[in-house]
Parts: structure tokens; sequence; C-alpha cells
């Protein structure tokens, strides 16, 4: 009987050290790129200052990081703006929220062929981001630029249907937001963003046009609702909304990343 004890004391010590163990990690999910390098810089901070263990998880889309923070792979998530997770909550019923806020990445329009908007040729091909609220946000800001007219410039997930005028008679294509800096040889001009951008060796200060600093589009870490107040999940935002984390951002963005948080 003292064997036993002592054994099922045994088991009970190691299931709580395990769990101990799978509390202190976190699994956050980040587009591959330079955003997953500010992560880890994030990551860094929190385990120096709270002793989290942050492991990060790479993804080559927009789509799946939001399945497996939903379905319970992740953790946490950083790499969306607020229209695209609110479009993926009302689109595919997750229960996705907000628990801190990372930096704006400004989108920008570029040409290999063009080094003016106003040379664009009468129906020149313009390829867009096929996800739906980045797709808005570049036809909003052709809208604002005068290039075309929307019948909605409100709308966050405008698409080419939505355009009412369009008096250079422009065409538009779909492609997935990480194949924009592949296809831009291809197209007359590409609406990239700049976590993709500045990997492919494109600067905002090259776009033909772009977002200013008052863009809406604050990027941001989701997590599952109801995670927001868990402690490590608040260690992780504070760590990334550290000076540590502003300075990496900068060295790689070189003022393509705003911080988006009261600092």
């Amino acid at each position: 009987m003292h064997k036993l004890l002592l054994g099922g004391l045994t088991a009970i010590a190691f299931a709580v050290s395990t769990a101990n163990a799978e509390t202190d990690t976190l699994k956050v999910g980040t587009v591959a790129g330079p955003e997953t390098d500010v992560m880890q810089v994030a990551a860094r901070i929190a385990e120096e200052e709270y002793g989290l263990n942050v492991e990060i998880i790479e993804f080559t889309d927009y789509v799946t990081p939001n399945a497996a923070l939903a379905d319970g792979s992740l953790d946490a998530n950083a790499y969306q703006h607020e229209p695209y997770l609110q479009s993926m909550n009302n689109d595919r019923g997750y229960d996705l929220a907000i628990a801190g806020y990372t930096f704006v990445y400004p989108i920008g329009a570029y040409s290999e062929k063009y080094e003016n908007i106003d040379e664009l040729p009468e129906g020149a091909l313009i390829a867009l981001p096929n996800d739906p609220s980045n797709e808005g946000r570049s036809l909003i800001l052709m809208h604002n630029k005068g290039l075309i007219t929307l019948d909605d410039p409100e709308n966050l997930e405008a698409t080419p249907i939505d355009i009412v005028e369009n008096p250079r008679n422009f065409r538009f294509h779909e492609i997935e937001a990480a194949q924009l800096p592949r296809v831009l040889p291809d197209v007359d001009m590409a609406f990239i963003n700049n976590t993709f951008a500045q990997p492919a060796g494109l600067s905002l200060d090259d776009a033909l046009i772009k977002e200013g600093p008052e863009s809406p589009y604050v990027n941001l870490i989701a997590v599952r609702g109801g995670d927001e107040d868990r402690e490590d999940i608040r260690q992780l935002v504070d760590a990334y909304q550290s000076e540590a984390v502003v300075e990496k951002a900068e060295e790689l963005f070189q003022g393509g990343a705003v911080p988006g948080w009261t600092e």
C-alpha cells in the first residue's frame, strides 16, 4: 500500500509538473517573414521578464493561422488587423478576440513598369490581395486617390463589383497576398502589404500610392474569446509592446511599421 501511495503521488506530481510546463509555453502563430523576426524579439523579452516560453509557429497564408487558433492548435496569433479578424469571425463563425495591438503596416501600390500613378495606361491590369478586408482596403485607397469610385467607400469588404465608376477601364486580378510580389512583373500595378513587400525588396518610398499613418488597419494579437485576460497572454502583449520590439521593427521595416498602441 505504501508503494502504491508513493507511486500515486509521484504520478500526480508528474502530471502537475507537465501541466505547468504546458501552461508556461505559448504557441503563437505568425506569417513567415519580418513579422516573425519581430515576434522573436517579443518572445525573448517574455522569457527574460516573465519566464514565459513562446513557441513561434510560422504560416505562409492568411487563413490557416485563424483556423489553428480557433481549433486550439495555437494560443494566439499576430499577423492581421481588426477588419480582417472581424470578417473571419463573421464568415467562419469563429470567436476570436483582440488581446493587444502591434503595428500599422501601410499597404502600397507598386509597379515595375511605371514611376508615377498618372502613367498607368487605359485598361491597366491591377493585382489586388484576395482576402476580403485587404482587397477592400486597396480599393478604398484607389477611391480616395480619385482613380475609381466605389458605391460605398466605407465598405471595408469592397470588391471590384462595387466599383461604380472606372474612367480608365482598369482591370483587376485577385491574388493571394503572399504571391503578389511574384506577379508584380506581369501586371501594371499590385497592392502589396508591407509584410510581403519588404522581404521582396520593395520600399514604401517606391510605392505609387500608399496609406498614411492615419490608417485604421492596426495589426493585433488575436486569441480565442475569453482568453484576453489570461496572465500569460497579458505578459506576451506587454513583451511585444516594448522598446526592443519597436527598435527591431524600425530596423526591419525602416519606417514602414508604426506602433499601434499608446506608449
